[in-house]
Order: C-alpha cells, then structure tokens, then sequence
C-alpha cells in the first residue's frame, strides 16, 4: 500500500470507503476477541476510583469513554489492559482472565495507546513504530515487519517523518508515530487514551476515521475522548463515567441528552440535531453574568 493510496481513501466519511481503508493488518480475517469488565473496583487510600463498572467491548464497535476530568476514565483503561488490578471484579478477555493471559498474548490481541509516550533515546519513527511488531517477532524484524511498520505510518500521515528522531517531532507529529506504533502491532483490540488531545482538527478527524476502518474489519476499538461532538460522531457505543460510576451506557443519542450531560459536567448544555449528519450536537452555554 502507498502512503498517497492511504492520504486519498482517509479522507472520505462514509462507511464505505472506510471499510475499504487499506490497514495493516497481515490475514486478520477472525472478529475481535471479546473484553469485558464484570462489576470491577478500584480504590487508591480508600478513595474509589472505579465503583462497580462493567462494560463489554464487542467486535466491529467503536466505543468511546467520556466523563470530566478525575472521572477515572484512564484508571477504567489501565484496568482494562491489566496494568491495574481490580480490588472487585474481574476483567476478561474472550472469557478469560487476564492474569491468567501471558503478556505476550495479550500484545498479540490488544494494541494500547497511553496519554503519554516519550522517548528520550535519539530513535527514529520508524524504529518507534516497530517497536509494536515486538510481540510477533522471533528474534529480528524482517521485511514484512518493515512494510506493516510504513504502512502503519501512511495510514497516520505520518510516513514523511519515518527518519526523523522521535523527540524533534512536534507534540500532534509524536501522536501521530505513536498511533501508527499501535496500528503496526497488528492486535483485533485497540486501547486508546486521549488519541486526538494534540491533533489538529484534520488529523481529530483522520484518527477516528482509521478507529471506524478497524471496526469495519471485524476489529473493536475503546477511545477515550474529551470531546462530545467526536464522540458522537464516531462512536457506535458511548459510556458516560462520573466519580468512578459508569452512569451512562449507550448510543450517543441516548447517552448525550442535556439534563445527564448538565448534571455530570455541571455546565448549561443544549442538545441538536446535527444539521448534517444523523448525530447529537452538544452546545455549551455561556453562564450567565451576576
């Protein structure tokens, strides 16, 4: 696949063309495993973060996390991918807990994309995003591991940056490296925390379209996003997280309703009809003056 190939098709929105998104994905034809989250908990010094949350994140889904800052969002994640253990519940992955997963597996059937990713060695983008072929790897990267990578890159538009070093790059080009690390592990279940904070709004956009591209292959994908309006437009499924509880699970038209969206992020909000696409359109208004 050429990254001018990758450049034309990310910029159509409909689902067709997005089905038709050339990923680098090497033979995957089998949907997503299945990974849910059965009434799990999480407390830090007796404070809960996560109180009895459970969600199944199913193949060919989009599922977005929203919530305001301090919500636990990113605990949700980390307990997600097994970075956190519950101190209730239990995580699974196609039915299987994840301390019962070897670590290796797991990279195999999950890719996870941190808020943070900072290198301080003087390594290229390409050496970056083949750091995500490591679990298929037996000893050394070959050529198909090299062209997963570059494909990895174009799907991102971030290909022109394949020699450069890591720490030059600006924030929004990092990101861009980082997602194509995660795509070129080649896993049916992407993890993401925040993909689009340091993105323009083109490249916002290109990202989640490349989320509904993985989902239209029978993969699955778990975003956290601040903003409600890409929320809505790209998410199949949208969970509302307020003080650790999952208050709120649902299509976004059901999730994305004023009186909820008021009462969780304690701002004045109005919810439309998007003028053009078949979404909730979440306004903000300005608070009043005393």
């Amino acid at each position: 696949m050429t990254h001018e190939g990758c450049h034309q098709q990310v910029h159509h929105t409909d689902h067709a063309h997005i089905a038709a998104m050339a990923l680098p994905y090497h033979g995957t034809t089998a949907p997503a495993p299945i990974l849910e989250a059965r009434t799990v908990s999480y407390a830090v010094n007796g404070k809960a973060l996560i109180a009895q949350v459970s969600l199944a994140l199913q193949p060919g889904e989009v599922l977005v996390i929203v919530g305001p800052n301090g919500a636990g969002k990113t605990t949700l994640l980390n307990l997600l991918t097994g970075d956190l253990h519950p101190d209730q519940g239990e995580v699974l992955l196609d039915g299987v807990a994840l301390q019962q997963i070897s670590n290796r597996e797991q990279a195999r059937r999950r890719a996870v994309m941190r808020q943070r990713f900072s290198i301080s060695f003087p390594f290229t983008a390409m050496e970056v995003v083949l750091m995500g072929r490591h679990p298929h790897l037996q000893q050394r990267e070959r050529n198909d591991d090299v062209a997963i990578a570059r494909q990895a890159l174009a799907c991102t538009q971030a290909l022109p940056f394949e020699t450069r070093t890591f720490p030059t790059l600006s924030g929004g080009e990092q990101t861009l490296v980082t997602l194509a690390r995660v795509l070129a592990q080649t896993a049916p279940i992407l993890l993401l925390d925040e993909p689009t904070a340091a993105l323009d709004l083109r490249h916002q956009h290109t990202i989640l379209r490349l989320t509904r591209a993985v989902a239209a292959a029978g993969g699955s994908v778990l975003a956290i996003l601040h903003d409600l309006n890409l929320a809505a437009t790209y998410a199949d499924r949208i969970g509302l997280l307020s003080n650790g509880q999952l208050v709120a699970l649902g299509t976004p038209w059901e999730v994305l309703n004023a009186p909820q969206l008021t009462a969780v992020y304690q701002v004045q909000v109005v919810v439309q009809a998007h003028p053009t696409l078949a979404t909730p359109l979440v306004l903000v208004l300005p608070e009043a003056e005393g």
